[in-house]
């Protein structure tokens, strides 16, 4: 029997997937694709991006001892805040070859293939983004974790749990945001300009945000 409440740190876990800076930086990626179980794909491996971090600032932090200054928090979240303002601009740029594409009249279904060609590595990606989240959100729950946790080994196995709980919770919010982009919306051109055209204006706004509070507002 757990010493901690097992469900409730795999709610926590689902729960924090859905903070906007992940939702934003998800729903840019999987809008470059145009297949759902592609995009859950995508969310599992941000997912798994995001859970290594936290396992390895774990080993760092409560099994060696190593104390990180809070300052170095800051820098993370402006790098998650770079990344985000990066996300919606390639999603901008994007947007404009698909634009340039129906002046041609290219069916829309043809131009998300070719959108998709060259974006093998987008898991990868995914991958990489979850780990520089990770990054920026390990501090306080490392902390939560060394003022609870009445052990190093039950430690871990919190974060380890919390991460399986942001993996899930990932995984619905990639399959969420893809619906919008499946086949038959695609069809429509204006609507799936507009969401394409939001989703990027959204993640480059939060993005300068973050970076203006970690950098200029602290």
């Amino acid at each position: 029997m757990f010493p901690f409440p097992f469900f409730l740190t795999v709610y926590a876990g689902f729960a924090h997937a859905f903070e906007t800076d992940h939702l934003l930086a998800v729903s840019n990626i999987v809008s470059q694709r145009n297949s759902t179980l592609k995009s859950v794909k995508g969310g599992v491996f941000w997912g798994l991006g995001h859970t290594s971090t936290i396992l390895l600032m774990g080993v760092i932090m409560l099994l060696l001892k190593v104390r990180v200054s809070p300052a170095y928090f800051h820098y993370v979240e402006t790098a998650v805040g770079i990344i985000l303002v990066a996300l919606g601009l390639f999603r901008l740029f994007k947007l404009k070859g698909f634009l340039s594409a129906i002046k041609v009249e290219t069916p829309a279904v043809q131009m998300v293939a070719v959108t998709n060609t060259g974006l093998k590595k987008l898991h990868l990606v995914s991958y990489g983004v979850g780990m520089v989240h990770g990054l920026a959100g390990s501090g306080e729950l490392l902390l939560l974790v060394m003022l609870q946790m009445a052990c190093l080994q039950m430690g871990m196995l919190y974060l380890l749990i919390f991460g399986i709980g942001s993996i899930f919770g990932m995984l619905v919010a990639a399959a969420m945001f893809s619906l919008p982009f499946s086949k038959k919306i695609l069809k429509s051109r204006l609507l799936q300009v507009t969401l394409i055209l939001l989703s990027s204006l959204l993640c480059i706004g939060f993005g300068m945000s973050v970076i203006y509070k970690n950098l200029f507002a602290i």
